[in-house]
């Protein structure tokens, strides 16, 4: 069985951000130590590398799920957590990176070209990096985000200069043996290449790869026989060469239809009208084989073709072939474009963008935008004093106007996210933002109930006395 494999699915989660701590600095003799905890670390990015030893996406074709590792939490006295590990992915040189709709998102093309197929979550911040002058010991820390998850799809297309396509048997496998160090599968029965070859020629000062594509057959750009699963191999070649055999024994095929089919199963699949070709008519040491070759050499060159006789077993003609693809690579080489550095595109947010939408929809408001939906991700709703928070931020990005301008009002509902991961919410204007709104640690007075005067009084008798009872605590001369 073949270990060849150019196309898989391949579902790759990066790491999830580590949670930032809340904590306050507890030491004898030093009662307001203030707040120490540490950030979350980040998670993990899953990272496709090319690398020139892979030759093939077996690896993942077995194991399709593959995930980075998580960030660490944030700890007590200003310590972070460490960062997740990057999960390297080495794949093939010629690797199309796809979403799961088809749309590509990287053609990797090579040695050390990388594409972040899954970027990893940010750690949330601790306490400590939370604390402002208003805001002296924020009871609360952030949550790290969830690394991104995504379905994408590998496709090889092989990185070769010179492809060899025909019909089955054509004797494509034993050309790619002689003409390079590449040792195929060769038999006398049809499909015997069941997978590309690829092979290094060396002709003067000229060296270029050669792939064997596996035989076509009619129907092929339509998915009949192998054709449809090899024809994207020889998408990035510089020429194409027609092997035709000379000596077949089927009654029922000439060289010249067989040049036809494949022509137009080649402009079936489209792309490919502008490569050079070259024909080369096979096994000419069998007399047959010459007779026909000499019968239908005119026509050929009548359409244009360059036209080679050629022996894999005899080496007749090779020479020449080797150094006719020679030149023709090295002319399609020189006139392609120098290729630029790598340039970083700046394109600065707009004056006017706000960063955010608000739109009504049927029955609430949904608010989209990176940083409210990235806000909300980070907010722990089991703490008063965290959704107050987010609460700010949103009125200082300017939601809440957004919101009255759409013609939102007490008590309608806003949806902040996408349908599938949303958070819903009855809105309340905000009539006060910042540390004046906020009680206890923990807590936000506009998430308490309403307290009559007599046991608000109370309340503030007890802290007074849990704060007396601290300070005796640490001062017991």
């Amino acid at each position: 069985m073949t270990t060849f494999v150019d196309r898989v699915e391949l579902h790759v989660a990066a790491g999830n951000g580590g949670h930032g701590c809340a904590s306050v600095h507890r030491e004898k003799f030093k009662p307001l130590g203030g707040p120490d905890g540490g950030n979350g670390g980040r998670g993990g990015d899953v990272i496709l590398v090319v690398d020139t030893d892979v030759t093939t996406l077996i690896d993942y074709h077995h194991s399709p799920h593959r995930k980075a590792t998580n960030g660490k939490p944030g700890e007590g006295g200003n310590r972070s957590g460490a960062d997740g590990k990057d999960l390297v992915l080495p794949v093939p040189d010629g690797t199309v990176v796809l979403d799961a709709k088809g749309n590509v998102l990287a053609d990797l093309v090579g040695q050390g070209t990388s594409f972040v197929a899954a970027q990893g979550g940010r750690g949330g911040l601790g306490n400590a990096a939370l604390a402002s002058p208003r805001r002296k010991a924020p009871g609360f820390a952030l949550l790290g985000e969830p690394g991104q998850a995504r379905d994408i799809v590998l496709e090889l297309k092989t990185v070769a200069d010179v492809a060899l396509v025909g019909y089955p048997s054509a004797g494509k496998s034993s050309l790619i043996s002689v003409l390079s160090a590449a040792k195929p599968k060769i038999a006398d029965y049809p499909f015997t290449t069941l997978v590309p070859n690829l092979g290094v020629v060396t002709a003067g000062s000229t060296v270029y790869t050669i792939a064997d594509v596996p035989g076509l057959i009619p129907g092929a750009s339509q998915g009949k026989g192998l054709g449809l699963e090899f024809l994207r191999h020889v998408e990035r070649c510089s020429v194409l060469v027609h092997v035709l055999d000379t000596a077949t024994l089927e009654s029922h095929r000439d060289p010249v239809t067989d040049l036809d089919v494949i022509e137009a199963e080649l402009a079936q699949y489209g792309g490919l009208e502008d490569r050079p070709r070259i024909v080369v008519l096979n096994k000419v040491d069998i007399p047959d084989g010459q007779d026909l070759a000499d019968l239908i050499r005119p026509d050929l060159e009548a359409r244009g073709y360059q036209i080679f006789e050629v022996s894999a077993v005899s080496r007749h003609g090779l020479k020449e072939l080797s150094f006719a693809l020679a030149d023709i690579v090295a002319r399609a080489r020189a006139a392609k474009p120098v290729q630029e550095s790598t340039r970083i595109v700046i394109r600065p947010q707009a004056v006017d963008d706000a960063g955010f939408t608000v739109t009504a929809e049927d029955g609430f408001y949904r608010v989209r935008g990176e940083k409210p939906e990235r806000w909300v991700r980070q907010t722990d709703f089991n703490n008063d004093e965290a959704v107050g928070y987010l609460a700010d931020r949103l009125n200082r990005l300017g939601v809440e106007e957004e919101l009255v301008k759409a013609g939102a009002r007490a008590g309608d509902e806003v949806v902040i996210g996408p349908e599938e991961n949303a958070v819903v919410f009855d809105w309340e204007p905000s009539l006060a933002a910042g540390a004046e709104m906020l009680g206890r640690r923990g807590e936000d007075h506009r998430f308490d109930a309403p307290r009559p005067a007599a046991q608000r009084r109370k309340d503030r008798e007890a802290e007074r006395d849990d704060a007396q009872r601290e300070y005796d605590e640490f001062n017991p001369f």
